[in-house]
């Protein structure tokens, strides 16, 4: 029988969006030492974009010349010379290597003129700072990028000038970049990717997009195919600073028929605009809090906007995602009828694997505590291979935890503790090797009299 506090453990570990590092005692230091190393990604296999080069056209626009506030941006900007990056402050291993797999997939995807520097001025510092430092300036945010700075000192003194405003950028000549040192591996490099692509390119995020990290849904964790489409067209010989939006719409679509030919077979879609009252209800239902009646209602009116737009994508889903994760604990089989709903527009969208295993992480979960274990095997298998792709450790490694109490359900001890034991090297990187260890410690400590079934 699975322990359903396990499961409950691991799932709150997977919906965590910041993990701070916390100083372990010595006997915990031990169990540290015992644990496999933190486990990386072969080399990434993005799926290029599958859809019109027509529809693309429109999102690069928005991208470019609309903020996530609304506000627009009355000229295309992006640097005009080839791109330099420094790294400084108190940067840790992994973000450092990291950084440097990027900058790889940055110059082979993207065709971009970019490297790193040990010293001097650079077009764009990435500053390593404490979780503190970042939510003394923006309380909710994990990390940011603003305009016109090369040091967290100086945004600090300035951020309040018009140089720190994106809406009177005219030229990109020096971009900063914000990243806690004092949480995850995997956390620096989602920062890593969103914030630098956005200091290069896009400083919007749509909801419609199903297949960027320029959402905010944070479904996608590192670049994608279409991504790295949107930084290649951004630095094509066609386009140059200072351009208005109707002169970038006049050569943009040429741009992509060059650069993405297969987007030219595919037929435009109809895409809805997301209505600000939408955003405003999702922000409100994934704000601080675990399910608060607020936090529902906002996703329950989100939801309802969504039916009565006639949305079929995955933004019909997400509200319904985001109540089943609320209702998960304390009403299982009411959760599980919101995960149905999420996963009937899901798999009638096409693009959205990702969102699909982000589900399979919480059906799955329920179907083991009711001793469902053999039946959701090729489920899970399915999700860790999207994810895998997707380069998602955190969840990984709980799909992982979750296919190791399948396999005790199915009799397999032995292959049950080596999948266990290769989730331990995914959550290192995904959770943090400290969050890890108390986890471990704590589970040690449930005794299985204490445990009860979710149902």
């Amino acid at each position: 029988m699975i322990r359903w506090g396990a499961l409950v453990l691991a799932l709150t570990l997977s919906a965590c969006t910041s993990v701070e590092t916390i100083e372990l005692p010595a006997e915990v230091k031990v169990v540290e030492a015992s644990l496999p190393p933190a486990k990386t990604f072969p080399a990434p296999r993005p799926a290029p974009p599958a859809r019109s080069n027509k529809n693309i056209a429109a999102d690069f626009l928005s991208l470019h010349f609309e903020l996530e506030s609304g506000a627009q941006l009355p000229v295309f900007t992006r640097f005009e010379t080839p791109i330099t990056v420094r790294l400084t402050g108190a940067s840790t291993a992994s973000m450092r290597q990291d950084l440097n797999r990027l900058l790889d997939r940055l110059r082979r995807e993207a065709r971009l003129d970019i490297r790193q520097i040990n010293e001097g001025q650079a077009n764009i510092t990435i500053e390593a700072v404490s979780q503190r430092q970042i939510h003394r300036i923006l309380p909710n945010a994990a990390c940011f990028v603003v305009p016109n700075a090369s040091s967290f000192e100086e945004y600090s003194r300035d951020r309040r000038k018009a140089k720190s405003n994106w809406t009177e950028l005219r030229s990109r000549e020096r971009i900063g970049i914000f990243i806690p040192y004092d949480v995850s591996p995997q956390e620096m490099r989602d920062c890593l990717h969103e914030e630098l692509a956005q200091a290069l390119g896009p400083l919007n995020d749509l909801y419609h997009l199903p297949d960027s990290v320029f959402n905010d849904d944070n479904i996608h964790t590192v670049l994608t195919g279409f991504d790295m489409l949107i930084l290649r067209a951004a630095y094509a010989p066609e386009l140059r600073t200072g351009m208005t939006r109707e002169q970038v719409a006049a050569v943009i679509p040429g741009v992509l028929s060059r650069l993405n030919p297969r987007g030219n077979r595919l037929p435009a879609q109809p895409i809805s605009d997301t209505p600000r009252e939408w955003i405003d209800a999702i922000q409100k239902s994934v704000g601080p809090g675990s399910g608060s009646p607020r936090q529902m209602r906002a996703a329950q009116k989100a939801a309802q906007i969504g039916q009565q737009l006639g949305w079929t994508d995955h933004r019909r889903a997400y509200p319904h995602y985001l109540m089943g994760r609320m209702l998960q604990f304390n009403n299982p089989q009411a959760a599980q009828r919101q995960f149905q709903v999420a996963l009937q527009f899901l798999r009638a969208t096409p693009g959205t694997e990702v969102h699909r295993a982000h589900v399979a992480t919480q059906t799955a979960a329920f179907a083991l505590a009711q001793d469902q274990g053999p039946k959701v095997l090729p489920q899970l298998d399915q999700a860790i291979n999207v994810m895998t792709r997707a380069e998602n450790a955190s969840i990984l490694a709980t799909l992982l935890l979750l296919k190791s109490e399948a396999l005790k359900q199915a009799d397999k001890p032995e292959q049950a503790r080596a999948v266990r034991l290769d989730s331990l090297g995914w959550a290192r990187y995904g959770f943090g090797s400290d969050l890890v260890v108390q986890s471990l410690m704590r589970d040690a400590t449930v005794r299985p009299s204490n445990s009860n079934r979710g149902g």
